[in-house]
């Protein structure tokens, strides 16, 4: 059989567009090299408790569009993400909101959490004496100063990316929401929560009626798969798709420990992030906590920051002027296939919130199916 589309990679970009590729009529396998669907966010059932096995997964969006396809799928819950750090044996919220400077300073109003930190800005601004800050450290310290910089983001960037904050692209530290008023949730977007049944169901609803192969690599069937269909969705890394002809991209990777626990709450927030350098992981995520669940025992995860090389699991991109320059190479010979439309945070080499994810799916689906 001759498949309209083949799509590689079973994961929120794949999964959306096999599933509009089908509602338009067209014949779609998925492959993907994985023993399971859902990609990085799949989740698996432990003692009754969704696990998200590849680190937290919070969908948030503002786009009414796009929360309404997923919740065409499965309901979703009301969860918030409002995480917790600990520095020095201490606790403070986040996002960086009035009880964050409560904790930090004593501060109670709004004005005088901004004199303090206009008073700790002064510093580098005098010292950027009016230039966009060059690097992670200038913008995290132009944003909100020394003491927020020093207790609560300086250990853990550089834990999390294996380089000085002075090393990384300024880019990394202006997702991060700085507000005054005691907020502690994460995210602005009007929708928020976390599927009720996981996110393995919604994917698994997305791709109902569609052909699927697991444990399927692409790069060790490439001549026989590329002949079944007349067009590729490809949504894994850019450069291993060219053979990492021009070199190989950057990414920060991940290691994970799972462990069960005979109690029924472990550290009462989904996820709490370690700031210590002394301490090996980032974070650690209790996934009970994402569905408001009663069990008896509780499944947490650690997360071990690693280098990445061939081979293990890509997670962040390291968008620096190096690897920015290496993917436009990239992209102008993606551009040159007629055949393959590629698509996703591997194969953009960019970060993208689910929610992104998808509103890109749905666009280039719009644009190839004319829907």
């Amino acid at each position: 059989m001759i498949y309209n589309y083949l799509v590689i990679g079973a994961g929120l970009f794949g999964a959306t567009f096999a599933h509009l590729a089908k509602q338009a009529g067209k014949n779609v396998l998925v492959i993907d090299k994985r023993s399971h669907i859902a990609g990085n966010c799949y989740t698996e059932n432990i003692e009754g408790i969704n696990v998200h096995k590849y680190g937290a997964h919070i969908f948030h969006t503002s786009n009414r569009d796009v929360w309404k396809f997923v919740n065409s799928f499965v309901e979703f819950n009301r969860y918030t993400n409002s995480p917790i750090a600990q520095s020095k044996g201490r606790y403070y919220n986040l996002p960086f909101n009035m009880n964050t400077f409560n904790q930090m300073w004593g501060t109670a109003t709004p004005e005088a959490a901004k004199a303090k930190i206009e008073e700790q800005r002064k510093e580098i601004l005098e010292l950027l004496h009016g230039r966009e800050p060059a690097n992670l450290e200038e913008q995290a310290l132009s944003l909100v100063g020394r003491d927020i910089f020093e207790t609560l983001i300086k250990e853990y960037t550089e834990k999390q990316w294996g380089r000085k904050c002075s090393e990384l692209p300024a880019s990394i530290i202006k997702r991060l929401p700085v507000r005054y008023t005691f907020d502690n949730n994460y995210f602005n977007d009007l929708y928020q929560g976390i599927p009720c049944s996981g996110y393995t169901e919604l994917v698994a609803k997305m791709l109902d009626g569609i052909d699927i192969r697991l444990n399927t690599d692409y790069f060790e069937h490439r001549s026989e798969l590329e002949n079944t269909a007349e067009k590729i969705i490809y949504t894994g890394p850019i450069d291993e798709f060219f053979d990492y002809r021009l070199g190989a991209l950057d990414y920060r990777s991940l290691r994970f420990e799972n462990e069960i626990l005979d109690t029924d709450n472990f550290q009462g927030n989904a996820v709490v992030n370690y700031i210590d350098a002394n301490i090996p992981y980032t974070r650690i995520i209790e996934h009970k906590h994402f569905e408001f669940g009663k069990q008896s025992q509780t499944v947490i995860t650690r997360e071990f920051p690693q280098a990445w090389n061939i081979g293990k699991e890509r997670y962040y991109t390291l968008n620096d002027n190096r690897n920015l320059a290496l993917y436009a190479k990239y992209r102008a010979l993606a551009d040159e296939q007629t055949k393959v439309i590629f698509g996703g945070r591997l194969a953009e080499y960019k970060y993208y919130d689910m929610d992104d994810v998808i509103e890109r799916a749905i666009y280039i689906a719009k644009q190839e199916l004319g829907i």
